[in-house]
């Protein structure tokens, strides 16, 4: 959303597609019961939920330290997009660094399939699934990069912004710690 409404809906589109591409990548683990091996394995796990904590301080600090600042032109903005490709990049890690995606797509295939499930049937589960986050995530990216909404960020972005900071340092550090 962020993306969106500070660089447009190109540079949140490229961002978007590091996101669907790994929510994807999540997707097929958990449908090939791969997810049931990382769910085993209590170190990957710990791995896992402290880099994603780990992820979530990194970018309150990020989200803290943008709110602390003074507003910028948004053509200044805009003109400072960061390339596609690093946008893409950085969707991909930033769903990577979220053990709530893979733990996510491990419960709605388990809620919706029995443990013998017909191929068929998981991969019409998985590609619902897909399908759900190719409409969901680029349409945050349009709905966002719209005027109004645009307008809307630009009012509030300093307040918006210190909210996610805690949000994101709330979140992290409960991450961190849980069991």
């Amino acid at each position: 959303m962020n993306t969106a409404m500070m660089h447009g809906r190109g540079p949140a589109l490229a961002l978007v597609a590091g996101v669907v591409t790994m929510s994807t990548c999540w997707g097929l683990i958990a449908a090939t019961g791969v997810s049931t091996l990382l769910a085993s394995n209590a170190n990957a796990l710990v791995v896992l939920k402290v880099g994603g904590g780990l992820y979530l301080l990194w970018l309150a600090w990020r989200t803290a330290r943008s709110a602390a600042t003074p507003d910028k032109p948004t053509k200044d903005a805009a003109s400072r997009s960061p390339r596609a490709l690093a946008l893409y990049g950085w969707g991909v890690l930033m769903h990577l660094g979220n053990p709530k995606s893979v733990l996510a797509w491990v419960a709605i295939l388990s809620l919706g399939l029995k443990p013998d499930a017909a191929l068929g049937t998981v991969a019409v589960a998985y590609g619902g699934c897909v399908l759900l986050g190719v409409l969901i995530f680029p349409g945050h990216a349009l709905l966002f990069s719209t005027a109004p909404m645009v307008r809307g960020y630009a009012r509030a972005r300093r307040w918006i912004e210190s909210a996610l900071a805690v949000f994101f340092a709330g979140a992290g550090i409960r991450l961190i710690l849980s069991r």
